[in-house]
């Protein structure tokens, strides 16, 4: 029977198995990484292609009206021309990861690029959103709010901005924009930062 000091003696690198490991970075890139002689070896997995973001083709123009001047949506009705002139919209703030703002020359936008993960620091920008608002807001303009999907990013900057600005406590603020568009649900950090925030 060998001992271990033997089979540690007798081993060897090259009878090892090649291993590789999968790596998907917070934006939603995979890299395949392999090892030979303490090199690392990265090359980006050509079958992948995805997003930041959870990606739904379905059309979703519905409109969550949580006070005259505040307008809550996914992407696709930020970039429906009809959807906004029948709601009067003047400003949008677009909180999504590469949504292009389509209608420069006819409204006042602001892009504030937020990643849709739990470790986002949302309440960092809540004061940031809440100026452009307000702005739209002094200036008689309709605002329409949008990240990707309208459910967690720009629904969780709804609630912070009814937080900070009206000093609404987070289930009243959730309550108000849950009924203007119920699909909404910020992710598991971002409710829990909200809860927590202390404008």
């Amino acid at each position: 029977m060998h001992s271990l000091a033997q089979e540690i003696q007798g081993f060897s690198k090259t009878k090892l198995k090649k291993q590789s490991t999968v790596v998907t970075t917070v934006l939603g890139r995979r890299h395949i990484e392999t090892m030979d002689d303490s090199n690392v070896h990265e090359i980006e997995d050509p079958g992948m292609s995805c997003c930041g973001f959870v990606q739904d083709t379905s059309l979703d123009l519905h409109v969550g009206i949580i006070k005259p001047f505040l307008l809550l949506s996914s992407q696709d009705a930020a970039q429906d021309i009809e959807t906004l002139k029948k709601f009067k919209v003047s400003h949008i703030l677009n909180v999504a990861y590469g949504v292009k703002n389509n209608f420069p020359d006819l409204f006042s936008y602001k892009t504030v690029t937020i990643l849709d993960i739990p470790e986002t620091d949302i309440t960092s920008y809540i004061q940031e959103c809440s100026q452009f608002i307000d702005q739209a807001k002094t200036e008689s303009g309709v605002v329409l709010v949008h990240c990707n999907a309208g459910v967690s990013r720009a629904a969780s900057v709804l609630i912070g901005y009814l937080m900070y600005r009206e000093g609404l406590g987070f289930d009243e603020a959730f309550a108000i924009v849950k009924e203007a568009r119920p699909s909404i649900r910020p992710n598991p950090g971002f409710h829990e930062q909200l809860k927590n925030y202390k404008p």
